[in-house]
């Protein structure tokens, strides 16, 4: 029988600290490790769906999966995929997720690569089934972790985003791409697909969630000067903060106390004025003394 796998980094951790008998940071820091694995998980799939780039001063950002009050679930089917039959070919699919078959799960023979002939279907992507010699035989042809985004037109990013999903089978490397249209107001889901190839599919569709968020970015950006600023901005914000956490909770300081060098912050803006003032004088009786000495003789 094989030993045991040893836990997890974050686990060890977890362990040896609660063996030290400080429950408060040991919840503390259990609480930060689950929270850090939710954000992760999350952020993993939703960078599946993200897609931005920049034309012409302008920022586009995608956000396939993002909810609204009308798709809670973004571009994604709410049944779990989508359909689209064509003579004798059945093409299931699914965005940026496998999919998920709670009805009409497909019948067919083979399934490779996705899933066994009784479950069909939900370890990948993109499904076909074609008839073979009398038989319903299926394959997958799409893998949402190994996706790209791109633009449908390069010169117009407002009309939408083109999804391509592959498949690399032991045999040939099989692909869909769903072009996934702007418009704010209209769904419409597919209704016919095109082969090239042996097993290249496309497909479009037409969603809100086609429709990017677009930002003025400007030419230049922030400049090394704005960047400079925004770096020592976060690193006085994370000191202040880290610094008040730490003597709040592990030094008993509950009062504004607690802010570490609280003096010299108070006397900060007292500091600044100062050193304005002077600097206004300095240059103030340098250019007075110097309207002085060209003063007309008479």
């Amino acid at each position: 029988m094989p030993p045991p796998s040893p836990p997890s980094p974050p686990v060890r951790l977890i362990r040896l600290i609660m063996a030290k008998g400080n429950l408060s940071f040991s919840f503390a820091l259990v609480f930060f490790v689950f929270l850090h694995s939710l954000i992760s998980f999350r952020a993993g799939k939703a960078s599946l769906c993200e897609f931005s780039v920049t034309h012409q001063n302008t920022l586009y950002n995608y956000s396939l999966a993002s909810p609204s009050s009308k798709f809670p679930h973004g571009v994604l089917s709410e049944d779990g995929f989508y359909k689209v039959e064509m003579n004798g070919t059945v093409l299931w699919f699914q965005l940026c997720s496998n999919m998920i078959f709670n009805h009409d799960q497909p019948a067919c023979f083979g399934c490779q690569d996705c899933g066994s002939p009784s479950r069909c279907g939900i370890t990948c992507s993109a499904l076909v089934s074609n008839n073979i010699g009398g038989y319903d035989v299926c394959s997958a042809v799409g893998k949402a972790s190994n996706s790209h985004i791109s633009l449908i037109d390069e010169n117009e990013p407002k009309k939408g985003v083109s999804v391509k999903m592959v498949s690399s089978g032991a045999k040939s490397n099989c692909s869909l791409s769903v072009a996934i249209f702007c418009d704010s107001s209209v769904v419409r889901v597919p209704a016919s697909f095109n082969l090239s190839g042996d097993c290249n599919y496309a497909t479009e569709l037409t969603h809100p969630s086609g429709c990017a968020m677009s930002i003025a970015v400007g030419g230049n950006g922030l400049g090394w000067f704005g960047t400079l600023l925004l770096i020592v901005i976060c690193v006085l914000g994370g000191y202040i903060l880290v610094g008040t956490v730490y003597r709040f909770f592990f030094l008993g300081i509950h009062s504004i106390e607690a802010i570490p060098n609280l003096e010299f912050w108070i006397s900060l803006p007292e500091r600044i004025k100062g050193l304005f003032g002077s600097l206004m004088r300095r240059f103030g009786g340098h250019g007075g003394g110097s309207r002085a000495a060209y003063a007309p003789i008479n």
